[in-house]
């Protein structure tokens, strides 16, 4: 048990499912009060339901007020983990203006806007834990998606900003980049994500308990799957024999989707 998360006040977002439903189940098992964001009002009640928690339904971007209110007026921890991940996006494509956007939007602004309005009060009593659901596309890259791996490039640097910014003054941050995880998102990357993806699947709950080991840890990075700190690295030193290996796997995907 993480004693400092007994009656904190967290919010989950994008928790009606998959990730987000994992992380607010091992959060209120911790002994937290829970609010269960979702766009889709239902899957916010049966997962806060489930778990004795609050449920607001509504945009990720916007969710920072009604939460706070929901817990009484105070938010300990927000785990930043709703998310989008449209396809495409290739160059030689017609540009899909809608998919870029709300990629930036969701995937990016979202955390942006969130971190505006929690910190200042996080800043006052000198805590605040925010937490960011990444993917290991914001480390590395992925095929076949280019707004999913450029905004979670984006996202992760948010991350990485607000723990350098804020570090000294009581602000924890942790990034989340698992690769697979087996939840509806990847069942809808297709063949690039049989490909690249699915030989190594975890489930949400494996990823929920590497964020706590973190936490426990007072971790920044978070890897569901350790083998990805050695892709980091090895993309950090040698950076063209990496993209020559992605390349690789781009020319494999273009034989079999």
């Amino acid at each position: 048990m993480v004693e400092a998360l007994q009656g904190a006040g967290v919010v989950v977002t994008g928790a009606g499912g998959g990730i987000g439903a994992a992380l607010a189940r091992r959060f209120a098992a911790e002994g937290a009060r829970v609010v269960v964001n979702d766009l889709d009002a239902g899957r916010a009640k049966a997962v806060a339901e489930e778990i004795g928690g609050i449920a607001v339904a509504g945009d990720a971007s916007a969710v920072v007020s009604d939460a706070r209110d929901a817990l009484g007026g105070k938010v300990d921890v927000y785990c930043a983990n709703a998310g989008v991940a449209f396809g495409g996006g290739n160059a030689d494509e017609p540009l899909d203006e809608t998919g870029w956007a709300t990629s930036w939007d969701v995937n990016v602004m979202a955390h942006v806007r969130a971190a505006h309005a929690l910190l200042p009060g996080w800043l006052e009593r000198g805590s605040g834990r925010f937490v960011s659901t990444v993917s290991a596309a914001g480390l590395l890259t992925m095929i076949g998606a280019a707004p999913y791996a450029v905004t979670k490039h984006g996202a992760y640097a948010f991350a990485e900003y607000l723990s350098l910014t804020y570090r000294h003054r009581g602000i924890k941050v942790h990034a989340i980049c698992p690769q697979g995880v087996r939840t509806d998102m990847l069942a809808a990357t297709g063949t690039a994500g049989d490909l690249v993806l699915q030989p190594t699947a975890v489930e949400p709950e494996d990823v929920a308990e590497a964020l706590f080991r973190g936490i426990e840890e007072d971790r920044f990075l978070i890897l569901p799957h350790p083998e990805v700190a050695e892709y980091y690295q090895a993309r950090a030193a040698e950076p063209d024999r990496w993209l020559a290996g992605m390349n690789h796997l781009q020319r494999k995907w273009e034989e079999v989707r």
